[in-house]
Protein backbone atom coordinates (compact mmCIF):
# COMPACT_ATOMS: atom_id res chain seq x y z
CA UNK A 1 0.00 0.00 0.00
CA UNK A 2 1.22 3.53 -1.03
CA UNK A 3 1.29 5.54 2.30
CA UNK A 4 -0.39 9.19 2.13
CA UNK A 5 1.66 11.78 0.50
CA UNK A 6 4.64 9.25 -0.23
CA UNK A 7 6.47 10.44 -3.26
CA UNK A 8 6.84 8.61 -6.19
CA UNK A 9 10.26 9.35 -7.47
CA UNK A 10 11.33 8.60 -11.42
CA UNK A 11 13.93 6.29 -9.81
CA UNK A 12 15.11 5.40 -6.48
CA UNK A 13 17.80 2.98 -4.79
CA UNK A 14 16.30 3.10 -1.71
CA UNK A 15 13.98 0.16 -1.45
CA UNK A 16 16.35 -1.98 -3.74
CA UNK A 17 18.62 -1.52 -1.15
CA UNK A 18 16.57 -2.54 1.76
CA UNK A 19 16.37 -6.02 0.18
CA UNK A 20 20.26 -6.82 0.33
CA UNK A 21 21.54 -4.56 2.44
CA UNK A 22 23.00 -7.52 4.59
CA UNK A 23 24.77 -9.02 1.32
CA UNK A 24 25.82 -5.39 0.36
CA UNK A 25 27.73 -4.30 3.53
CA UNK A 26 29.16 -8.02 4.11
CA UNK A 27 30.90 -7.54 0.24
CA UNK A 28 32.41 -3.94 1.86
CA UNK A 29 33.53 -5.87 5.48
CA UNK A 30 34.98 -8.62 3.34
CA UNK A 31 37.04 -5.84 0.71
CA UNK A 32 38.33 -3.85 4.35
CA UNK A 33 39.46 -7.08 5.34
CA UNK A 34 41.39 -8.34 2.55
CA UNK A 35 43.45 -4.78 2.96
CA UNK A 36 43.38 -4.30 -0.99
CA UNK A 37 41.55 -1.20 -1.56
CA UNK A 38 42.81 -0.96 -5.16
CA UNK A 39 43.88 -3.31 -8.60
CA UNK A 40 42.66 -6.39 -6.39
CA UNK A 41 41.05 -9.65 -6.88
CA UNK A 42 37.56 -7.98 -7.16
CA UNK A 43 38.04 -5.74 -10.03
CA UNK A 44 39.83 -8.66 -11.88
CA UNK A 45 36.81 -10.86 -10.66
CA UNK A 46 34.24 -8.24 -12.21
CA UNK A 47 36.61 -7.34 -15.03
CA UNK A 48 36.02 -11.10 -16.21
CA UNK A 49 32.43 -11.80 -15.29
CA UNK A 50 30.95 -8.55 -16.87
CA UNK A 51 33.25 -8.91 -19.96
CA UNK A 52 31.67 -12.27 -19.95
CA UNK A 53 28.18 -11.62 -19.46
CA UNK A 54 28.58 -9.08 -22.85
CA UNK A 55 30.11 -10.88 -24.66
CA UNK A 56 33.38 -9.86 -25.11
CA UNK A 57 36.68 -11.23 -24.12
CA UNK A 58 38.35 -8.05 -21.98
CA UNK A 59 37.47 -5.65 -19.57
CA UNK A 60 39.16 -2.53 -17.97
CA UNK A 61 37.24 -1.09 -14.90
CA UNK A 62 37.93 2.48 -14.70
CA UNK A 63 36.39 5.43 -12.58
CA UNK A 64 33.35 6.55 -14.59
CA UNK A 65 31.59 6.53 -17.44
CA UNK A 66 32.82 9.28 -19.17
CA UNK A 67 36.24 7.98 -19.25
CA UNK A 68 35.51 5.03 -20.06
CA UNK A 69 34.59 6.80 -23.49
CA UNK A 70 37.81 9.06 -22.94
CA UNK A 71 40.23 5.99 -22.76
CA UNK A 72 38.76 4.30 -25.64
CA UNK A 73 39.10 7.16 -28.01
CA UNK A 74 42.70 7.68 -26.42
CA UNK A 75 43.50 3.86 -26.88
CA UNK A 76 42.63 4.30 -30.76
CA UNK A 77 44.97 7.07 -30.94
CA UNK A 78 42.36 9.64 -31.68
CA UNK A 79 43.24 13.10 -30.71
CA UNK A 80 43.56 16.91 -31.80
CA UNK A 81 42.53 17.30 -35.72
CA UNK A 82 40.02 14.31 -35.64
CA UNK A 83 36.15 14.05 -36.07
CA UNK A 84 34.15 11.59 -34.09
CA UNK A 85 30.64 11.20 -35.18
CA UNK A 86 28.06 10.82 -32.48
CA UNK A 87 24.80 12.35 -31.34
CA UNK A 88 23.29 15.36 -29.12
CA UNK A 89 20.41 13.68 -27.54
CA UNK A 90 22.77 12.49 -25.37
CA UNK A 91 24.03 13.21 -22.52
CA UNK A 92 26.77 15.64 -21.90
CA UNK A 93 29.69 13.08 -20.81
CA UNK A 94 29.44 11.37 -24.52
CA UNK A 95 30.70 14.83 -26.20
CA UNK A 96 32.85 15.98 -23.38
CA UNK A 97 34.62 12.97 -23.57
CA UNK A 98 35.73 13.56 -27.25
CA UNK A 99 36.66 17.23 -26.60
CA UNK A 100 38.91 16.26 -23.53
CA UNK A 101 41.09 14.12 -26.02
CA UNK A 102 41.36 16.92 -28.32
CA UNK A 103 39.12 15.79 -31.04
CA UNK A 104 36.08 17.36 -32.34
CA UNK A 105 32.59 16.17 -31.88
CA UNK A 106 30.57 16.26 -35.32
CA UNK A 107 26.13 15.90 -34.88
CA UNK A 108 24.37 13.55 -36.18
CA UNK A 109 19.99 13.91 -35.71
CA UNK A 110 18.23 11.04 -34.36
CA UNK A 111 16.08 8.52 -36.02
CA UNK A 112 11.91 9.83 -36.13
CA UNK A 113 10.83 6.65 -34.78
CA UNK A 114 13.53 6.32 -31.97
CA UNK A 115 15.97 8.55 -29.85
CA UNK A 116 19.38 6.91 -31.39
CA UNK A 117 21.73 8.23 -33.98
CA UNK A 118 19.62 8.18 -37.47
CA UNK A 119 21.95 5.87 -39.61
CA UNK A 120 20.98 7.20 -42.45
CA UNK A 121 22.22 10.34 -41.95
CA UNK A 122 25.83 9.44 -40.57
CA UNK A 123 27.30 9.10 -44.09
CA UNK A 124 27.38 12.32 -45.53
CA UNK A 125 29.24 13.68 -42.30
CA UNK A 126 31.96 11.25 -42.84
CA UNK A 127 34.85 13.62 -44.10
CA UNK A 128 38.61 12.80 -44.17
CA UNK A 129 39.40 13.54 -40.90
CA UNK A 130 36.55 11.22 -39.20
CA UNK A 131 37.97 9.11 -37.16
CA UNK A 132 35.08 7.38 -35.31
CA UNK A 133 31.76 6.91 -34.59
CA UNK A 134 30.38 7.09 -31.00
CA UNK A 135 26.82 5.07 -31.37
CA UNK A 136 24.77 5.96 -28.04
CA UNK A 137 22.43 3.27 -27.37
CA UNK A 138 19.90 5.62 -25.47
CA UNK A 139 17.61 4.84 -23.13
CA UNK A 140 17.94 1.15 -23.06
CA UNK A 141 17.31 0.51 -26.94
CA UNK A 142 19.97 -0.56 -28.98
CA UNK A 143 20.82 1.72 -32.39
CA UNK A 144 20.87 0.30 -35.60
CA UNK A 145 24.21 -0.85 -34.65
CA UNK A 146 24.78 -3.11 -37.82
CA UNK A 147 24.04 -0.37 -40.49
CA UNK A 148 26.63 1.95 -38.16
CA UNK A 149 29.51 -0.82 -38.35
CA UNK A 150 28.92 -1.50 -42.20
CA UNK A 151 29.85 2.10 -42.50
CA UNK A 152 32.79 1.99 -40.27
CA UNK A 153 34.61 -0.66 -41.82
CA UNK A 154 33.12 0.27 -45.35
CA UNK A 155 35.43 3.95 -44.75
CA UNK A 156 37.86 2.29 -41.91
CA UNK A 157 36.85 3.80 -39.03
CA UNK A 158 36.43 2.80 -35.64
CA UNK A 159 33.57 2.37 -34.01
CA UNK A 160 32.65 2.94 -30.16
CA UNK A 161 29.08 2.11 -28.47
CA UNK A 162 28.32 4.27 -25.67
CA UNK A 163 26.45 1.95 -23.61
CA UNK A 164 25.84 3.96 -20.22
CA UNK A 165 21.99 3.27 -20.73
CA UNK A 166 22.08 0.17 -22.61
CA UNK A 167 23.42 -2.70 -19.92
CA UNK A 168 21.21 -5.72 -21.43
CA UNK A 169 20.01 -4.63 -24.48
CA UNK A 170 20.23 -6.56 -27.39
CA UNK A 171 20.07 -6.42 -31.23
CA UNK A 172 19.70 -9.52 -33.00
CA UNK A 173 20.16 -11.35 -29.74
CA UNK A 174 23.67 -9.66 -29.54
CA UNK A 175 24.37 -8.10 -25.78
CA UNK A 176 24.99 -4.22 -26.86
CA UNK A 177 28.67 -3.56 -26.16
CA UNK A 178 30.00 -6.54 -27.91
CA UNK A 179 29.76 -4.74 -31.32
CA UNK A 180 32.10 -2.17 -31.77
CA UNK A 181 36.14 -1.57 -31.22
CA UNK A 182 35.17 -0.89 -28.18
CA UNK A 183 32.24 -0.55 -25.99
CA UNK A 184 32.01 2.08 -22.48
CA UNK A 185 29.68 1.34 -19.78
CA UNK A 186 28.74 3.75 -16.22
CA UNK A 187 27.95 2.18 -13.20
CA UNK A 188 26.87 5.33 -11.88
CA UNK A 189 24.01 4.71 -9.83
CA UNK A 190 21.21 5.29 -11.92
CA UNK A 191 22.05 3.03 -14.26
CA UNK A 192 20.53 -0.67 -14.63
CA UNK A 193 23.84 -1.58 -13.15
CA UNK A 194 24.36 1.10 -10.99
CA UNK A 195 26.83 1.24 -7.61
CA UNK A 196 26.57 3.03 -4.63
CA UNK A 197 28.86 5.78 -6.43
CA UNK A 198 30.98 6.36 -9.99
CA UNK A 199 32.29 3.90 -12.03
CA UNK A 200 32.62 2.53 -15.55
CA UNK A 201 34.56 0.04 -18.00
CA UNK A 202 35.93 -0.02 -21.29
CA UNK A 203 35.39 -3.63 -23.38
CA UNK A 204 37.07 -4.57 -26.36
CA UNK A 205 37.93 -8.01 -28.05
CA UNK A 206 41.69 -7.14 -28.74
CA UNK A 207 43.61 -8.23 -26.52
CA UNK A 208 46.68 -5.53 -27.28
CA UNK A 209 43.95 -2.93 -26.98
CA UNK A 210 42.62 -4.32 -23.99
CA UNK A 211 46.39 -3.74 -22.25
CA UNK A 212 46.67 -0.36 -24.03
CA UNK A 213 43.76 0.89 -21.88
CA UNK A 214 44.95 -0.82 -18.75
CA UNK A 215 47.88 1.18 -18.94
CA UNK A 216 46.27 4.74 -19.78
CA UNK A 217 44.02 4.39 -16.76
CA UNK A 218 46.98 4.15 -14.73
CA UNK A 219 48.87 7.36 -15.98
CA UNK A 220 49.96 5.00 -19.12
CA UNK A 221 52.07 2.39 -16.95
CA UNK A 222 52.32 -0.89 -16.92
CA UNK A 223 55.13 -1.40 -14.58
CA UNK A 224 54.65 0.55 -11.47
CA UNK A 225 56.22 3.95 -10.97
CA UNK A 226 56.98 3.62 -14.86
CA UNK A 227 54.79 5.47 -17.26
CA UNK A 228 55.37 4.69 -21.05
CA UNK A 229 52.09 6.35 -22.49
CA UNK A 230 52.30 10.40 -22.28
CA UNK A 231 48.66 10.65 -22.04
CA UNK A 232 47.67 8.11 -19.34
CA UNK A 233 44.92 9.48 -16.98
CA UNK A 234 44.39 8.50 -12.95
CA UNK A 235 40.90 6.77 -13.34
CA UNK A 236 40.33 3.18 -11.17
CA UNK A 237 37.43 1.41 -10.12
CA UNK A 238 37.79 0.50 -6.65
CA UNK A 239 37.33 -2.90 -4.67
CA UNK A 240 34.37 -1.65 -2.85
CA UNK A 241 32.52 -1.19 -5.77
CA UNK A 242 33.78 -3.48 -8.12
CA UNK A 243 32.27 -6.13 -4.90
CA UNK A 244 29.23 -4.40 -4.84
CA UNK A 245 28.99 -4.47 -8.70
CA UNK A 246 29.71 -8.12 -9.24
CA UNK A 247 27.05 -8.82 -6.52
CA UNK A 248 24.22 -6.82 -8.05
CA UNK A 249 25.17 -8.19 -11.92
CA UNK A 250 23.89 -12.21 -10.69
CA UNK A 251 20.52 -9.85 -10.12
CA UNK A 252 21.07 -8.06 -13.62
CA UNK A 253 18.74 -10.52 -15.67
CA UNK A 254 16.51 -10.14 -13.04
CA UNK A 255 16.19 -6.37 -12.87
CA UNK A 256 15.58 -6.27 -16.36
CA UNK A 257 12.65 -8.85 -16.40
CA UNK A 258 10.87 -6.51 -13.41
CA UNK A 259 11.66 -3.42 -15.83
CA UNK A 260 10.53 -4.81 -18.91
CA UNK A 261 6.95 -5.76 -16.47
CA UNK A 262 7.01 -2.31 -15.47
CA UNK A 263 6.79 -1.42 -19.29
CA UNK A 264 4.51 -3.96 -20.48
CA UNK A 265 2.27 -2.07 -17.71
CA UNK A 266 2.65 1.54 -19.39
CA UNK A 267 2.31 0.41 -22.91
CA UNK A 268 -0.97 -1.36 -22.19
CA UNK A 269 -2.06 1.49 -19.86
CA UNK A 270 -1.12 4.73 -21.98
CA UNK A 271 -1.77 2.85 -25.20
CA UNK A 272 -5.33 4.76 -25.52
CA UNK A 273 -3.75 8.40 -24.50
CA UNK A 274 -1.94 10.44 -26.84
CA UNK A 275 1.28 10.46 -25.85
CA UNK A 276 4.03 8.91 -27.78
CA UNK A 277 5.04 6.01 -26.25
CA UNK A 278 8.64 3.82 -26.47
CA UNK A 279 8.85 1.77 -29.20
CA UNK A 280 11.16 -1.56 -29.42
CA UNK A 281 12.05 -2.32 -33.02
CA UNK A 282 12.25 -5.65 -34.59
CA UNK A 283 15.10 -7.70 -33.67
CA UNK A 284 15.54 -5.37 -30.40
CA UNK A 285 15.53 -6.42 -26.60
CA UNK A 286 14.50 -3.18 -24.48
CA UNK A 287 16.50 -2.90 -21.17
CA UNK A 288 14.22 0.46 -20.24
CA UNK A 289 17.24 2.63 -18.74
CA UNK A 290 14.21 4.96 -18.86
CA UNK A 291 10.36 4.43 -19.88
CA UNK A 292 10.32 7.74 -22.12
CA UNK A 293 7.33 9.42 -23.52
CA UNK A 294 6.62 12.81 -25.47
CA UNK A 295 4.13 14.90 -25.32
CA UNK A 296 3.55 18.51 -26.69
CA UNK A 297 1.80 19.73 -22.96
CA UNK A 298 5.39 18.37 -21.31
CA UNK A 299 5.57 20.88 -18.49
CA UNK A 300 1.93 21.21 -17.84
CA UNK A 301 1.95 17.46 -17.17
CA UNK A 302 4.94 17.33 -15.14
CA UNK A 303 3.53 20.08 -13.14
CA UNK A 304 0.13 18.63 -12.66
CA UNK A 305 1.82 15.20 -11.51
CA UNK A 306 4.43 16.66 -9.51
CA UNK A 307 1.30 18.21 -7.44
CA UNK A 308 0.06 14.25 -6.60
CA UNK A 309 3.69 13.61 -5.11
CA UNK A 310 4.98 12.07 -8.76
CA UNK A 311 8.32 13.16 -9.61
CA UNK A 312 9.58 12.93 -13.31
CA UNK A 313 12.57 13.71 -15.46
CA UNK A 314 13.36 15.24 -18.58
CA UNK A 315 16.35 13.32 -20.55
CA UNK A 316 16.88 15.29 -21.93
CA UNK A 317 16.04 19.33 -22.14
CA UNK A 318 18.42 21.14 -23.84
CA UNK A 319 20.44 19.41 -27.23
CA UNK A 320 24.25 19.05 -26.70
CA UNK A 321 24.21 21.12 -30.05
CA UNK A 322 23.10 24.15 -28.34
CA UNK A 323 25.08 24.30 -25.16
CA UNK A 324 27.70 27.20 -25.89
CA UNK A 325 30.93 25.41 -25.72
CA UNK A 326 29.45 22.56 -28.30
CA UNK A 327 27.32 25.18 -30.50
CA UNK A 328 30.63 25.49 -32.93
CA UNK A 329 31.31 22.25 -34.27
CA UNK A 330 29.26 20.67 -37.04
CA UNK A 331 25.89 19.19 -37.55
CA UNK A 332 23.09 17.87 -39.71
CA UNK A 333 20.14 18.80 -40.22
CA UNK A 334 18.65 18.79 -36.24
CA UNK A 335 15.24 18.92 -36.70
CA UNK A 336 14.26 15.76 -34.55
CA UNK A 337 16.67 16.17 -31.93
CA UNK A 338 15.37 20.10 -31.26
CA UNK A 339 11.62 18.85 -31.92
CA UNK A 340 11.81 16.08 -29.57
CA UNK A 341 13.99 17.66 -26.80
CA UNK A 342 10.75 19.71 -26.21
CA UNK A 343 8.30 17.20 -25.47
CA UNK A 344 10.65 14.04 -23.92
CA UNK A 345 10.08 13.08 -20.02
CA UNK A 346 11.00 9.93 -17.99
CA UNK A 347 7.98 7.80 -16.08
CA UNK A 348 9.35 6.16 -12.89
CA UNK A 349 11.18 2.90 -13.83
CA UNK A 350 13.16 0.85 -11.74
CA UNK A 351 12.99 -2.73 -10.59
CA UNK A 352 11.61 -2.06 -7.20
CA UNK A 353 8.56 0.26 -8.38
CA UNK A 354 5.59 -1.47 -6.77
CA UNK A 355 2.53 -2.22 -9.16
CA UNK A 356 0.32 -0.24 -6.60
CA UNK A 357 3.34 2.50 -7.61
CA UNK A 358 2.77 1.92 -11.50
CA UNK A 359 -1.09 2.08 -11.23
CA UNK A 360 -1.09 5.74 -9.07
CA UNK A 361 1.12 6.85 -12.22
CA UNK A 362 -0.90 5.69 -14.98
CA UNK A 363 -4.26 6.91 -12.99
CA UNK A 364 -3.34 10.03 -12.90
CA UNK A 365 -1.70 11.02 -16.13
CA UNK A 366 -4.91 9.54 -17.31
CA UNK A 367 -7.00 12.17 -15.88
CA UNK A 368 -4.99 14.88 -16.74
CA UNK A 369 -4.58 13.77 -20.08
CA UNK A 370 -8.32 12.52 -20.82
Amino acid sequence: MIKRNEAINVWSYLEEYKGYEKDILLEVAKTFESGKLIFGDNLKKFEKNFSKWIGVNYGTGVGNGTDAIKIALLTLGIGRGDEVITVSNTAVPTVSAIVETGASPVFCDVEKDGYNIASDLVESLITKKTKAIVCVHLYGHSAEIIKIKKLCLKYKIYLIEDCAQSHGAKFENKMTGSFGDFSAFSFYPTKILGGFGDGGMVLTNNKKLDKKAKMLRFYGMDTKYYSEIPNGVNSRLDEVHAAILDFKLKRLKKDIILRRKIAKVYNKELCDTDLFLPIEKKGCYHSYYLYVVRHKNRDKIIGELKKENINLNISYPFPIHTMPPFKKYRRSNMNNTNSYSKEIFSLPMYPSLSMLQVDKVVSSIKKIIS
